[in-house]
């Protein structure tokens, strides 16, 4: 279901109500949260594990804001706006909040393809290293063990949104879930086996709300492997798929003249970003040119 959902019934408009933002009165539609008024004030609050088709799951507090009166910061992304408070984004307790997790995650897991995440590190002055050599890593090969994507846990956050959509939130398909507990929990498949050996259906829903790149498309994986993936030279085409007659809007990503990899829009009231295996991973007949 869409992140936001209220009472209102459908085809009326939401109240507005206000409170103050950094000094500042600003109206929202009733249900909005922090982040949602933040956005549309132009002010960049970063986050990792928020997405704009899933519940919040509050994992990975980079977003933390001060609220007036509140004994802890609270996350923007699911903390409701309510009319009257007093919302601070950009104070020394926040600020320090959010270098010290960006540190620990860089620390321990490569982000080296999350978008946007050295610009945060220089933003908050973070400085990953000073946690040393012995900051926990997986140190695991990259999983592939089918044709389609692949899994790289030294990528992975534990922000859970792949969790979300293969579970109730979109695809009801239950193939991933968290094992392990504490430091020892991880991302995986039942019995943590194959891909191949597991209830996957292959739609690549995961994949599309992965902020890491711990799940990519196979074709991106072997490109970069490569050294050829280059999204500057990446043009996108959103069309519609025509393997059925739902309907559903896929954006073609296009290098060389060659469909490197298809997601969908996430605004598309069809769709709301998901595909089925057909839809994400069936394009080669596209460009087949035997």
């Amino acid at each position: 279901m869409p992140r936001n959902t209220s009472a209102v019934p459908l085809g009326l408009p939401r109240r507005l109500i206000e409170f103050t933002l950094d000094g500042q009165q600003v109206r929202v539609p009733e249900g909005s949260t922090i982040l949602d008024a933040c956005r549309a004030e132009g002010k960049d609050i970063p986050t990792l594990c928020e997405g704009d088709t899933l519940r919040p799951k509050n994992a990975c507090r980079v977003c933390v804001v001060e609220v007036e009166g509140a004994r802890t910061l609270a996350p923007a992304c699911s903390r409701k706006a309510e009319a009257g408070m007093t919302v601070k984004t950009d104070t020394e307790r926040a600020r320090h909040s959010r270098k010290i997790v960006i540190e620990l995650l860089a620390s321990s897991v490569d982000l080296s393809t999350t978008p946007r995440v050295e610009e945060w590190i220089k933003q908050y002055d973070a400085k990953p290293d000073r946690f040393g050599p012995d900051a926990a890593r997986l140190n695991e090969e990259p999983r592939v063990d089918n044709d389609l994507y692949v899994r790289d846990y030294d990528k992975c956050i534990l922000c859970y949104k792949c969790v979300d959509a293969c579970g109730d939130q979109w695809q009801n398909t239950f193939a991933i879930s968290v094992v392990g507990r504490g430091f020892d929990a991880r991302i995986a498949v039942e019995h943590d086996g194959p891909l191949t050996e597991s209830a996957c259906v292959y739609c690549g829903n995961c994949i599309e709300v992965c902020p890491t790149g711990a799940l990519s498309f196979k074709s991106e994986f072997d490109m970069r492997a490569a050294g050829t993936w280059d999204e500057s030279q990446q043009t996108e085409t959103t069309t519609v798929c025509a393997y059925c007659g739902v309907g559903c809007n896929l954006t073609l990503h296009v290098q060389d003249n060659e469909i490197v990899k298809v997601t969908s829009p996430h605004d598309n009231p069809v769709t709301h970003g998901n595909l089925c295996i057909k839809g994400r991973f069936g394009y080669q007949h596209v460009q087949n040119r035997d």
